[in-house]
């Protein structure tokens, strides 16, 4: 198996988390060939994908409240973000689902574009912002709230309370606030403030994620194949011949050795298998 093969095989088996990861990778490969400016060492993102604080600009391109949140300006930009999603996102799916993250992710970033929009347009700022931040921010915030008490062990220092280091990135966010990026910085906080509204929210028995659920699971039906209905047969209403019943069942080599696989996985992660395993599961699941 290929490292192509064996990223589609972690793609697919992995869970939503770990997706996301993937989509914004994926759109920075993208935006490295078609919006990189080798010549100014510097992207160039369009106005159709980045977030224009600009009325004339988002009303006309509305997708732009969501696709500014896969796109990155920069490797580092993209290291840190994925850095602090994929550790936010574990803590948060400890406690939720996949369809409550997200949702969270996509309203999040929704909100928090227009938080950009409206305090750029009554600064009288123009400009405009990309990155994930925003929409981790508030899964980052969403779990603090629900529990910032939790031990979280980080190398060379040691224990520290979760909502120390949300504490932390948050205060840094304000400190930078007027120095640069002020739109950034506004989209952040906007993030947190949506985090943390999301999960009181869910704590009265509103769960805002279910309207991104309701939208996605519309058009999954919309494309979906419609199953062949039955066809009527003809009954044979004469008794049928009593035949033996064995009671004992044999497994399909092939299933048990899938299933074997896939509880080692369960147990001990991916990166466990030998490579013969990662073959077998591969072309199991073509």
């Amino acid at each position: 198996m290929n490292i192509l093969d064996d990223l589609k095989m972690q793609y697919k088996l992995g869970g939503i988390a770990l997706k996301m990861i993937y989509w914004n990778i994926g759109c920075f490969l993208v935006s490295l060939v078609f919006f990189y400016q080798f010549k100014i060492g510097a992207f160039d993102f369009p106005n159709w994908i980045a977030l224009s604080s600009e009325p004339t600009i988002f009303i006309l391109k509305p997708w732009t409240f969501l696709s500014y949140a896969f796109f990155h300006d920069g490797f580092f930009h993209l290291l840190f973000n994925m850095l602090v999603l994929n550790f936010s996102s574990y803590l948060f799916l400890t406690f939720f689902s996949s369809k409550q993250y997200l949702g969270l992710y996509f309203l999040s970033a929704i909100f928090s574009g227009l938080i950009f929009a409206l305090g750029f347009n009554l600064m009288h700022y123009s400009g405009a912002i990309i990155g994930a931040s925003a929409a981790i921010m508030a899964v980052l915030v969403a779990v603090t709230t629900y529990s910032p008490l939790m031990n979280v062990r980080l190398l060379l220092i040691g224990n520290v309370k979760l909502w120390h280091i949300t504490a932390v990135i948050i205060i840094l966010d304000l400190m930078q606030f007027r120095l640069e990026n002020s739109g950034g910085h506004i989209s952040h906080l906007a993030g947190a403030f949506f985090g943390f509204v999301y999960i009181k929210l869910l704590q009265n028995g509103t769960d805002l994620s279910k309207v991104v659920s309701t939208v996605l699971d519309f058009f999954t039906n919309l494309f979906k194949k419609p199953s062949t209905p039955f066809k009527k047969v003809h009954k044979n209403y004469r008794k049928p011949i009593e035949k033996p019943i064995s009671k004992i069942v044999v497994k399909d080599k092939k299933q048990q050795q899938i299933d074997e696989i896939l509880d080692k996985i369960s147990q001990s992660g991916y990166e466990s298998l030998s490579q013969e395993e990662k073959e077998f599961l591969f072309q199991a699941g073509k």
